[in-house]
């Protein structure tokens, strides 16, 4: 079995490591010739993260069967944070079945794998009938400018507006983007649609993937799951799926 995968800097993949540890404490990688993906729900089932790595995007990459390997993702995580911003990162298995982990030119470690406990998690079919494109920044703030208010953020979509709003004990408040601000990179709707999702896991998510990411997409319909794309340089693909919030 040949397997190493080697990053030209260490952003992209601690930013795909931290996205992961807001969901789930181990993880289940699996490697095929054509890169490295992981799909994953949190044990509530209201959040899944599902991440495609193409090996185009490695400086680096080898793989010539199809492999699973399981990490603690804290453990992980840590190896990873001793990179500097221009650090190679580059992963690969030894013989003795441990996780090589190597930083730059001189950094060598040895992590211990996991037992995979994956299971196939099928991604959620819908159709959308509202999309919303904006910059991570903005979408950042406004989720930022919500919770100051309320645990929930409500988006409503019409033909020429996207409405972000938020409503808790304290008051509530609403933030309106016209369709060709500069704020709102894309808005296109099929049917006039509203969604209610919970912050305590759309926040950490955006912000883990963070200063990586240039624009986002949402997609949603209404009650159903929001649908996050988040647009990463060199990653072939990030998306977060959440449930709604389905009012008692």
């Amino acid at each position: 079995m040949v397997f190493s995968a080697k990053t030209s800097g260490s952003d992209d993949l601690k930013a795909i490591i931290s996205a992961i540890s807001t969901l789930v404490e181990e993880a289940t990688f699996v490697s095929t010739a054509e890169g490295i993906s992981f799909r994953g729900m949190d044990p509530s089932h209201v959040a899944l993260i599902d991440i495609s790595w193409p090996n185009s995007a490695f400086e680096k990459y080898e793989c010539d069967s199809d492999i699973k390997f399981g990490v603690r993702i804290d453990e992980f995580s840590k190896l990873i944070k001793r990179a500097d911003k221009k650090d190679s990162i580059e992963i690969s298995i030894s013989d003795d079945n441990m996780l090589l982990v190597t930083i730059g030119k001189n950094k060598k470690y040895k992590m211990r794998l996991i037992e995979s406990s994956a299971t196939d998690t099928p991604l959620p079919k819908i159709p959308y009938n509202a999309k919303i494109g904006l910059t991570n920044t903005e979408f950042d703030r406004i989720l930022g400018d919500v919770q100051v208010v309320s645990d929930y953020l409500t988006i409503r979509a019409t033909p020429t507006t996207a409405e972000f709003s938020g409503k808790g004990d304290s008051g509530e408040v609403v933030i309106e983007l016209e369709k060709g601000s500069e704020q709102l990179t894309e808005l296109a709707v099929k049917e006039e649609s509203t969604g209610t999702y919970s912050l305590e896991y759309l926040n950490p998510v955006v912000r883990a993937v963070g200063t990586s990411v240039g624009s986002i997409t949402c997609e949603y319909s209404s009650a159903k799951p929001l649908r996050i794309e988040f647009k990463v340089a060199n990653i072939g693909r990030i998306h977060f799926y959440l449930a709604p919030r389905v009012e008692s």
